[in-house]
């Protein structure tokens, strides 16, 4: 599905516009994003922050550190609490929006996951998906699988 892409939080305060392709989307099982979505792994879509337009409302940031010293900025709907992007400070030239708050997720099909050693033990993990044990060394690895769209039995978008 081509951009533009549409979306906005729970409540309808916030709404957002992206208007260039994903970079890549991929499903994280890391314990923080169990902790923080209440699930079993969250889906991420790395976007150009350039791409990120906001419509209307004005998201309320946020940062946490972890225990461990780690940095999570990002915004979220001070109204309803939905989390609507990450913004990763050692990559500040991207956002990490969470495809779910977008307005059509019928197209989405992530390219591979991401901590599947934190993966919950009911989940099963494609093996035709690119998957990490942990993070990826290299992050240009999920966005040029994401570019090919040769790996995870369906092209992304299609």
């Amino acid at each position: 599905m081509p951009a533009p892409y549409h979306g906005g939080c729970l409540c309808g305060l916030i709404r957002y516009r992206v208007t260039d392709e994903p970079l890549t989307l991929y499903a994280c099982h890391c314990t923080d994003c169990q902790r923080r979505t209440g699930s079993a792994f969250a889906l991420s879509m790395v976007v150009p922050k350039g791409a990120l337009e906001l419509l209307r409302g004005e998201p309320r940031r946020y940062a946490v550190t972890s225990s461990d010293g780690r940095q999570k900025n990002g915004r979220f709907c001070g109204e309803c609490s939905t989390r609507l992007w990450g913004e990763p400070l050692k990559f500040p030239q991207v956002a990490v929006l969470q495809p779910g708050t977008l307005d059509d997720t019928s197209w989405l099909w992530p390219i591979g996951h991401i901590w599947t050693r934190s993966a919950q033990p009911w989940i099963s993990i494609p093996k035709d998906t690119l998957n990490f044990e942990g993070q990826p060394e290299d992050p240009l690895v999920p966005i040029n699988a994401w570019r090919d769209r040769s790996i995870g039995g369906r092209p992304a978008g299609g």
